[in-house]
């Protein structure tokens, strides 16, 4: 008996011990799917080698589970963990200007049309807010940033829990208020990645929920315990730190700033570093700086070399996970969208009109994603919305397009700029613009100009896009010059003419897409040009050729491609103006009521990306009898600020061609020898009479121009030094120009 019980105990215990057994294998085989984690440090341009490394962990065959990042590491885990593989990020980068992104720098054709006309002559902007002059949170917004994540992460834009995302993520920010860390793991994708990447002075903080957050680099630039936290068996650790500048190299205020800033940054990171299961740090990183992106091509390739020094392990972390890595199917947008309903929230001081006008969306309206990816960034080019988010909800019936705009709490801003040139000699603009002063939409800007000549611009303009919007100008130009009036009767070779302008306007115009203007207005203008060189009567100190106030209605039409102000490498640009001239005081007792149509015609083509050609084509004519030289065209000189009937024509001494119609084409060829450095040669024809057709001899007594210069883009505006000649006079004048022409 006793011999039974204790061979039926052994019997069960082997039992037993045999079950328990198998259940530890079972645990082992569900442990052998390891759940890999990523952790990928900030490092600004630096953050070009995750990329690379994340190339040789697909190669290796290596799954991601989890992925948190900070700054750079947060843009290229976003993308990563929304659905792109590593080469097409790899790709994609290569195709991004980041300088332009970083700054800023909007396409001119998203800009609105009074932004290209009245706009790009400003070298500083400073904001105003409770009636104090500051300085700009950073040197950028990171509109672009948002812009472009936007885009690429458009395929997720639905998903507000990154838990839910292929592969669950998170990024993290600084609190600016508290100091402390954020773990954003919900919400708006791009924006939480903008908000983690930026980098203090150079991006502006982003604000999500009430909090005002910043690069999470400044608290948690290697968040390797929220990773563990996520379920993490295994971690791979990517950290782009630099090493601690030595008391050589810290040589300047920056560098002590920076090193004072890491000491913060990787207080506790060697502890960090030790909760990897696998660290890389690749070498050769401390050569770039985080403002290297120029250099990506090098960065990719020195994370791809750090990750290969790693494969065998990557390989054993591969053979380990029993379920590989699938490729992930991205949801595409559809190609069009049939617009169901428009919500739009955030737009206090501007109307749903303008929102819409500036997008180019109506209910009922369908449209390509395309055409509304570029709506959004013409809505951004304003400058009115520091953060744009949308969502598309598809119907059976159409689609709901929700936009949360946040709207730009500062509206008044200072503008300052320097200018001179051969004409209006010494220069400074200082400006001041505010936005929706009166009403909705509305924009006034008032520029007052110090120096040889002072002058001023007021503009006040309730913008409503491609709907009729309304506007008033109002400005005064003055200036001197020498010129010779012999057709006049004046027995003198040249006399110093001053010449004086006041101009108000009051116009309709409609635009349409960003590229077409058209305007209908009246304008009053008052014209005074005078000599103190020469005296008619001996009680007067001054002779007036005139002082007159003129009444005139006015149109126009303009066509503006060209992709840049000054220095144009590509576009199209139309300016046709018609004048009529209705009334006048008539100073010389001679007015009768007349009109002028005046054309100009450009078009910019780059050829090898360094050599641009540049066409200008201009004519004006005169459409009943104008017995006032002083409204005829004159023709001469080199400039792009010349007002009512002046006109540039290289060789020739500025208004030394003076008749009542004229036609002018001229030819340039810029060579892009250094980047923003140009190299320039042009040949100008014209023929200015009073009967410009000549009975079908339209080319006889044509005169000739040549010049040569050199040009620089600065962010002063152009630098230009120019030499011109005519054959036809055998004269020959320098043109010296630095600044924005205002």
């Amino acid at each position: 008996m006793n011999k039974l019980l204790t061979t039926l105990l052994l019997f069960t215990t082997v039992i037993a011990f045999s079950q328990q057994n198998d259940s530890i294998k079972k645990n082992d085989t569900i442990k052998k799917d390891l759940k890999v984690g990523l952790v990928l440090s900030g490092g600004g341009a630096k953050g070009f080698a995750h990329v690379g490394i994340l190339k040789v962990l697909e190669e290796a065959g290596v799954r991601v589970d989890y992925i948190g990042g900070t700054s750079m590491g947060a843009i290229v885990g976003a993308m990563y963990a929304s659905g792109y593989n590593a080469k097409e990020i790899d790709s994609l980068i290569r195709t991004f200007d980041f300088d332009k992104i970083m700054q800023d720098q909007i396409p001119r054709k998203s800009k609105p049309f009074y932004e290209k006309q009245d706009g790009e002559k400003y070298a500083i902007t400073l904001p105003v807010k409770k009636g104090k002059v500051g300085l700009p949170k950073a040197l950028s917004k990171g509109q672009n940033v948002l812009n472009l994540t936007s885009k690429l992460l458009q395929h997720v834009d639905t998903i507000r829990d990154f838990n839910k995302l292929p592969i669950p993520f998170f990024c993290i920010a600084t609190n600016l208020e508290t100091g402390k860390q954020e773990i954003l793991n919900s919400g708006f994708l791009p924006r939480a990645v903008q908000a983690s990447g930026a980098f203090p002075t150079l991006l502006e903080p982003v604000e999500i929920d009430g909090k005002l957050l910043a690069d999470g680099g400044i608290v948690n630039n290697f968040p390797i315990d929220e990773v563990i936290a996520m379920g993490a068996d295994i971690i791979i650790g990517v950290d782009l730190r630099n090493d601690f500048d030595t008391k050589e190299e810290l040589n300047s205020a920056l560098k002590i700033l920076n090193q004072i800033i890491s000491f913060q940054i990787y207080g506790n990171h060697e502890e960090k570093i030790k909760r990897a299961n696998l660290y890389l740090h690749p070498s050769d990183i401390d050569n770039y700086e985080v403002t290297s992106f120029d250099k990506l091509e090098e960065i990719v390739k020195v994370g791809e070399d750090a990750a290969r020094f790693q494969f065998d392990e990557f390989v054993k972390i591969a053979a380990r996970q029993t379920r590989k890595r699938k490729p992930i199917h991205r949801k595409e947008h559809p190609q069009k969208i049939k617009i169901k309903r428009i919500e739009i929230d955030g737009n206090k001081d501007y109307t749903r009109t303008y929102v819409k006008g500036k997008m180019k969306i109506s209910n009922g309206e369908t449209i390509t994603f395309s055409d509304f990816v570029e709506g959004i960034n013409n809505l951004t080019a304003t400058g009115n919305f520091t953060n744009i988010q949308y969502e598309i909800d598809e119907e059976k019936d159409g689609s709901i397009v929700r936009l949360k705009l946040k709207q730009d709490d500062i509206s008044t801003y200072v503008k300052f700029s320097a200018h001179y040139d051969n004409l209006y000699k010494t220069g400074v603009l200082g400006n001041i613009t505010s936005k929706h002063i009166l009403g909705k939409n509305d924009i006034f800007s008032l520029d007052f100009i110090l120096g040889d000549n002072i002058r001023y611009n007021l503009d006040y303009f309730v913008d409503n896009g491609s709907y009729w919007s309304f506007g008033l100008k109002s400005r005064f130009n003055t200036f001197n010059f020498d010129t010779a009036l012999h057709s006049q009767g004046l027995n003198v070779n040249e006399l110093n003419l001053k010449y004086l302008d006041l101009t108000n306007q009051l116009y309709f115009q409609t635009v349409l897409n960003r590229k077409f203007a058209f305007g209908v207005g009246a304008e009053h203008k008052r014209i005074s040009a005078y000599t103190k060189t020469l005296i008619t009567t001996s009680n007067q100190d001054k002779t007036y050729f005139d002082k007159s106030d003129y009444f005139n209605a006015i149109s126009y039409l303009k066509f503006d491609t060209y992709d840049k102000k000054y220095f144009q490498k590509e576009g199209v640009f139309v300016d046709i103006d018609f004048r009529w001239f209705l009334f006048s005081s008539d100073y010389n007792n001679n007015f009768n009521s007349f009109s002028q149509l005046k054309g100009k015609v450009g078009y910019a083509h780059t050829f090898f990306d360094k050599l641009t050609m540049h066409i200008i084509s201009e004519g004006g004519i005169t459409i009943g009898v104008n017995d006032n030289f002083v409204l005829d065209y004159h023709l001469g000189g080199y400039g792009e600020n010349y007002i009512n009937t002046f006109t540039p024509f290289q060789g020739y001494e500025f208004a030394s061609l003076s008749k009542s119609a004229f036609l002018k084409s001229a030819l340039t060829l810029r060579y892009e020898f250094v980047e923003n450095h140009y190299l320039m040669s042009t040949i100008n024809l014209a023929r200015a009479d009073d009967d410009l057709f000549n009975q079908g001899r339209i080319f006889e007594d044509t005169k000739t121009g040549y010049g040569i210069g050199y040009g620089f883009d600065s962010f002063l505006g152009p630098i230009e030094l120019n030499y011109t000649h005519s054959p036809d006079t055998k004269e020959s004048y320098w043109y010296f120009n630095l600044g924005y022409w205002f």
